[in-house]
């Protein structure tokens, strides 16, 4: 059986740590950060992990 194709969105977006976690970047920092408070971008600046239970079907997709 031929090897899967990973699939390009995800690897795009996501990226796996060396301890196998799934880091992805935080939603609302597209525009109007004007309206945002600094306490809320600067917590935005920072990746956050994903949950357990999508994380599996990400590292599927991924195709490592």
């Amino acid at each position: 059986m031929p090897k899967a194709k990973s699939h390009k969105g995800i690897l795009k977006r996501m990226r796996l740590t060396r301890r196998g976690k799934v880091m992805r970047k935080r939603a609302n920092r597209g525009h109007l950060m004007s309206t945002k408070s600094g306490n809320r971008r600067r917590r935005l600046h920072s990746k956050t992990t994903v949950k357990t239970a999508t994380a599996a079907t990400y590292v599927r997709l991924m195709d490592v």
